[in-house]
């Protein structure tokens, strides 16, 4: 039996560990930090025994030198014994890594081997990485990903097809303060309506409450969403003509934790109502309204 084997590596802090739960959700038997001499055993015992799986995801964190050679033995081995192999790597801004260490307080591993400072242990880790990341076969960028959008992303590429094929449609919310999802298909504002963050009762509230949802709709989110669901039930038979996969809708709203959660999640109903398969991720219904102080009235969480 030839299986089907995903590397995920990548420099510390860019979402290693995220990436391989979100491909488990996905089916895939992942096993992190498995030694690099261990992979073709791991794949002759899949095939001797009886395996219910035929896809592995394999997190690989190479730093030293000497592994690198033993990692492209492994997976030509892999290849020749007719498995299908692929490496993805997941890359991040200095900044961005810098950010993730402080707020989860945890070490750089190069900062406790060689005892370099953090700025500088990530700069020694991105050099020590680069051979390997001309090599492999899809680079992702989370720095501006979300959990939410990184989920989405992943599951276009590595998902599997739902049966019957078809279109798979994602609705993901989102707050226009923290930035226009990177990939979107279609992009719509719902800021039009009016915004239950002034509402001091409703504030901590999120779109999937029912108070929440009980004052869009009295204030005409009820017959938006009619208009807004009759005008993509239009459009879909047409992109699924196309042979598309799967569709990223965003509805964006201040904050992206009233107003678009409501939208996203009762046109989630509608759509799957009609027949389509519906997949709806709230990208920014968690963050904290604390941290980003309103500069306008609009400028408000909602």
């Amino acid at each position: 039996m030839s299986l089907s084997f995903l590397f995920v590596t990548g420099l510390s802090g860019a979402g290693k560990s995220q990436t391989l739960r979100i491909l488990e959700d996905l089916g895939y038997f992942c096993v992190d930090n498995l030694p690099i001499p261990l992979v073709s055993q791991f794949a002759a015992l899949a095939n001797r025994g009886p395996a219910n799986f035929d896809r592995v995801a394999v997190g690989v964190d190479i730093r030293e030198g000497a592994f690198f050679q033993e990692f492209w033995q492994s997976f030509d081995r892999l290849k020749a014994e007719g498995h299908a192999v692929e490496v993805l790597f997941l890359d991040s801004g200095d900044d961005v890594l810098m950010r993730r260490f402080s707020e989860t307080r945890r070490p750089h591993p190069l900062s406790l081997a060689a005892g370099l400072p953090l700025l500088e242990a990530i700069r020694e880790e991105r050099q020590r990485l680069a051979a390997l990341r001309k090599r492999t076969d899809r680079v992702v960028d989370t720095s501006l990903l979300s959990v939410a959008e990184l989920r989405i992303l992943l599951g276009k590429s590595y998902g599997v097809p739902e049966p019957e094929g078809g279109m798979v449609v994602y609705l993901l919310s989102f707050g226009f303060k923290f930035g226009l999802p990177m990939d979107a298909d279609m992009v719509f504002d719902v800021r039009f309506l009016p915004n239950p963050n002034y509402d001091p009762r409703l504030r901590p509230r999120t779109g999937k409450d029912l108070e929440v949802w009980s004052f869009l709709q009295e204030r005409g989110a009820e017959a938006f969403l009619g208009e807004f669901s009759g005008f993509l039930l239009s459009l879909l038979p047409r992109f699924a003509e196309e042979r598309r996969s799967t569709l990223t809708i965003a509805v964006g709203c201040t904050g992206g934790r009233h107003r678009s959660v409501g939208i996203a999640e009762h046109l989630g109903l509608r759509l799957e109502k009609a027949g389509y398969r519906i997949r709806v991720a709230h990208r920014d219904i968690d963050k904290d309204s604390k941290r980003y102080r309103p500069e306008t009235k609009e400028a408000g969480q909602g």
